[in-house]
C-alpha cells in the first residue's frame, strides 16, 4: 500500500531498504514509517496503529504506539518534538477513496516517558468524492534549504499530491499573510500563496476565494475551497518585478480602490523587496489588480459613446477622394500613407486651442502623447503626467472657467499636470492637479457627445470616464 516518492528523501529509503534480509525479533508491521531515533532508542509505526521499537535497529519488537488507526504513517522530528502524519480511511480501508491526511504531535516517542502524550489530530487534507486521488500514505519532508514542511500523499489510485504544512502546528499551509474584505454581501479572503524570501526566485502571488459567511467556507470561482488549494488570482509576477505579497486595501472613494503588497525582487534595483501599489478591479464580483498606467500615445475615448478627444481645428481631407462607384476596379492596388502632422499642423491655430469630442479616425488631431512629469511630485502610487499632442508641445489645460483647452507649449503649471487613476471597473477617471484660483477637484467629463469640459465626478456615469487606447 505504501508508494514513497523521491520527496521522501534518502534518508527514508535507507531505513527501508538497509538490507534484503528481515530484521530479527519480531518485526512484524505493514507500511511502516520512517524510522525514528528517540532517546537512544528506535521507532517506527504502522498500518492499523502501534509500531515497533528497537534497543539497537536491529531486534526489533511491538511496543510503540500511535493512537488514531488508519494506516501509513510517517515521522519526522521537527525541533525536539515529533510530528506524525497518517491516513484514514481511504486505501479502501472502509471509506473507499474518500481519505484523510492527518498530523499530530508528541514530545517523544517512549511510552514509558512522563512526557509522552500525543495531541489531538489534525485534518491537513482530504480526497472526499475525487476520482483522480486518494489522501493515504503521507510522506513527510522538511527542506534543508528554506525550512519549510511537505507533506506528499497518494497511491496508485491517481496522483500524487502536494501540500505544505506549518513547521511549528502541523496545519495546513496553502497562504499566509491572508486580509479579508467585505463588498455586496461577499466576504473576501485574499491570501499569499507561493514561496517567500528568495529573492528573484519567490514564486509569491496573491489568491482570494469569498464566503457569505465570514466563517467561510472560502471557494474560488471555480468552487474550489481554499483549503483544500484553491483560489483564484489577483496579481502574480509582471514586468521586472515578482513575488508580490502581503495585500492591503486602500479605498480611495470614488470608484478609485487600490492596493498595497510588497514584491519579494524588483529586478531593477538590485532584486530588492519594494513597495507596490497598484490600481484595484472588480470583474464578475471578483477583485483583481490593475495596471499602473503606462507612458505612449493614445486615443482617449469617452465611455459616454466611445468618441475621442481632439483639438477643434479644421478637419484636413486626406487625397483619393471617393471609392465605389463608376471606379476602375482592376487599377492598382497600393496603399494610401496615413495623414501626418506635417500634413496638417500649418493650419491649426497658433495660440490656445479649444477641445472637442469627434469619432475617430486616427489623424494627427486625436492623437495624444501621455509621459510622466520628473520632479512635481505625484498621488498614491503614480506621478503626474503631462498629455500633448503627438509630436508637438501643444499640451491639455485647465481654465480657470473650469473648461479645456490645448496650450502652445507645456509649461509645467499645475493645470497642465493630470492625474490618471484607473477605476474599479477598468475605466480612468483624468483629472487635473489643480485649477486655476479654485480649490475645486474637478475631472475631464463628456458633458455631451462631442463637448467636453471639467465637472464633478460620478461613478454612476459614464460620462466621467475614458479609456486609453493604442492604435
Amino acid at each position: 500500500m505504501k508508494i514513497k516518492n523521491s520527496l521522501i528523501g534518502a534518508a527514508a529509503l535507507l531505513s527501508i531498504c538497509l538490507t534484503g534480509s528481515a530484521q530479527i525479533g519480531r518485526p512484524f508491521i505493514h507500511d511502516p514509517s520512517t524510522i525514528m531515533e528517540c532517546e537512544g532508542k528506535y521507532y517506527t509505526f504502522g498500518t492499523r496503529g502501534g509500531g515497533l521499537i528497537s534497543e539497537d535497529g536491529w531486534t526489533w519488537n511491538e511496543g510503540g504506539e500511535r493512537p488514531g488507526g488508519g494506516a501509513a504513517p510517517d515521522v519526522i522530528k521537527i525541533g525536539n518534538r515529533y510530528l506524525i502524519a497518517y491516513g484514514s480511511t481511504g486505501g479502501g480501508l472502509g471509506g473507499g477513496h474518500d481519505g484523510k491526511i492527518n498530523t499530530m504531535w508528541n514530545n517523544t516517542l517512549d511510552p514509558k516517558s512522563p512526557d509522552f502524550k500525543y495531541s489531538e489530530p489534525i485534518v491537513v487534507a482530504s480526497s472526499s468524492n475525487m476520482e483522480d486521488n486518494d489522501a493515504i500514505d503521507p510522506g513527510l519532508l522538511l527542506d534543508p534549504t528554506d525550512g519549510r514542511l511537505w507533506c506528499s500523499y497518494g497511491t496508485y489510485f491517481g496522483f500524487i499530491r502536494l501540500v505544505e504544512l506549518d513547521p511549528k502546528t502541523g496545519k495546513r499551509v496553502d497562504c499566509e499573510a491572508t486580509d479579508l474584505l467585505y463588498r455586496d454581501g461577499w466576504y473576501y479572503l485574499l491570501g499569499t500563496h507561493g514561496t517567500c524570501c528568495d529573492g528573484a526566485n519567490s514564486t509569491y502571488n496573491i489568491v482570494v476565494g469569498r464566503s457569505k459567511k465570514v466563517t467561510g467556507p472560502y471557494v474560488d470561482n471555480m468552487g474550489r475551497d481554499m483549503l483544500k488549494g484553491g483560489g483564484k488570482m489577483v496579481i502574480a509576477a509582471g514586468g521586472r518585478v515578482n513575488g508580490p505579497g502581503h495585500f492591503g486595501l486602500i479605498d480611495l472613494g470614488d470608484g478609485v480602490q487600490k492596493m498595497s503588497c510588497h514584491y519579494e525582487a524588483d529586478l531593477d534595483q538590485s532584486g530588492r523587496s519594494v513597495l507596490g501599489i497598484r490600481p484595484l478591479l472588480w470583474k464578475n464580483g471578483w477583485p483583481v489588480a490593475g495596471d499602473n498606467f503606462k507612458e505612449g500615445t493614445y486615443e482617449i475615448e469617452s465611455e459616454r459613446r466611445g468618441y475621442a478627444l481632439e483639438l477643434a481645428v479644421d478637419f484636413v481631407r486626406m487625397p483619393g477622394g471617393m471609392r465605389g462607384m463608376n471606379r476602375n476596379n482592376d487599377e492598382p492596388i497600393k496603399p494610401i500613407p496615413s495623414q501626418e502632422l506635417a500634413d496638417v499642423i500649418a493650419t491649426w491655430p497658433k495660440g490656445n486651442t479649444r477641445i472637442s469630442i469627434g469619432d475617430y479616425m486616427f489623424r494627427p488631431h486625436q492623437k495624444w502623447t501621455i509621459t510622466a512629469v520628473p520632479n512635481v511630485g505625484g498621488y498614491l502610487g503614480a506621478p503626474f503626467y503631462k498629455i500633448v499632442i503627438a509630436g508637438t508641445e501643444r499640451a491639455l489645460a485647465a481654465t480657470a472657467a473650469g473648461e479645456l483647452i490645448s496650450v502652445p507649449k507645456f509649461s509645467g503649471d499645475p493645470e497642465q499636470l493630470w492625474q490618471i487613476d484607473q477605476l474599479i471597473d477598468g475605466t480612468y477617471r483624468i483629472m487635473p492637479k489643480a485649477i486655476p484660483n479654485s480649490k475645486e477637484r474637478l475631472v475631464l467629463v463628456s458633458s455631451g457627445d462631442s463637448t467636453p469640459t471639467l465637472d464633478k465626478f460620478d461613478m454612476n456615469s459614464d460620462n466621467s470616464k475614458w479609456n486609453f487606447r493604442a492604435h
